[in-house]
């Protein structure tokens, strides 16, 4: 089989990983640089170039398109599926679970547990919206943050005010979720592929952090899943469309809260935590369901 990963860092621990599992199975994988692509959009004929030349056709791509790069990522993965190659993450799944508040409205409409989130973009909302939550403490939420970066805990009301205040002076969108303490600054990731948790951690954030990302210093170590928690994260997977995800939970009282489905998840943490070959049930699953022709968008919304 012929692998494209589109990936602007080739030296990446999950770049690297996951073109080594590849070739160890025995298929041709290159490493394509997402921000070098351009496409030749033409009728009946859609080609992606390269470097001055037109790329060959490809069985399946792993899209590995950062945050910052998302419209641009995603429109060169839709080109590929317009050539008929398959591709492990849709671009129209990249696109949904990147906007956190529809990600969010989806897994609601799904019915999947969720802490409680608020979103309004006018000042005179505020307090509404602070004791829709359940008051503080709370968190509130860049939606264009990604590992933890603009991310802040309010511990009091008039806290929530003044940084959502100047979050919005700043034309801003943020998300005001509650604060579930019996989390103790720790989260699961599971990563799922093709419908099944493959492997699971428990990250902890640093003392003094709410925040577990290993990025801010965080620590990982393996979980064991309740049923309920592994139902979660696949559920959370589905309602994204996402084939190869990473899906951030929280303990709560109340049961398994999802925080956020990554369709990038980073793999080093997790394979050095658990020890398991995940890059390799990524590869397993495109041998099993990458065919010409074969990607279809999937999901609404």
């Amino acid at each position: 089989m012929k692998i494209a990963i589109l990936s602007r860092g080739p030296n990446l621990y999950s770049t690297k990983r996951l073109k080594e599992a590849a070739s160890l199975r025995g298929h041709e994988v290159d490493i394509i640089d997402t921000l070098h692509c351009y496409m030749d959009i033409t009728s009946n004929r859609p080609t992606v170039r390269y470097h001055g030349e037109e790329l060959p056709k490809y069985d399946a791509i792993i899209p590995r398109i950062g945050a910052s790069i998302t419209f641009y990522g995603t429109a060169v993965a839709r080109q590929f599926e317009m050539m008929g190659t398959f591709n492990i993450n849709e671009s129209v799944a990249i696109s949904r679970s990147r906007d956190k508040l529809r990600s969010l409205q989806l897994l609601s409409r799904k019915g999947i547990g969720l802490p409680r989130t608020g979103f309004a973009s006018k000042a005179d909302n505020i307090k509404d919206v602070i004791k829709n939550v359940g008051g503080a403490p709370l968190v509130i939420k860049l939606l264009e943050g990604t590992q933890g970066i603009g991310v802040v805990l309010a511990d009091t009301a008039k806290a929530a005010e003044s940084i959502i205040e100047a979050f919005m002076g700043l034309r801003a969108n943020i998300l005001v979720q509650e604060f579930v303490k019996e989390a103790g600054g720790a989260d699961i990731r599971c990563l799922v592929v093709g419908g099944r948790v493959v492997a699971a951690m428990k990250r902890q954030g640093a003392e003094g952090e709410f925040r577990s990302n290993l990025h801010r210093g965080g620590s990982a170590e393996v979980v064991k899943l309740t049923k309920e928690e592994r139902q979660t994260a696949v559920n959370a997977a589905k309602a994204m469309g996402l084939n190869f995800c990473g899906v951030d939970l929280l303990r709560s009282h109340t049961g398994p809260m999802v925080m956020e489905v990554n369709s990038s998840p980073g793999l080093e943490g997790i394979e050095v935590a658990t020890g398991l070959d995940v890059a390799g049930k990524v590869i397993e699953f495109l041998e099993k369901n990458a065919k010409f022709n074969a990607t279809k968008t999937k999901g609404k919304g």
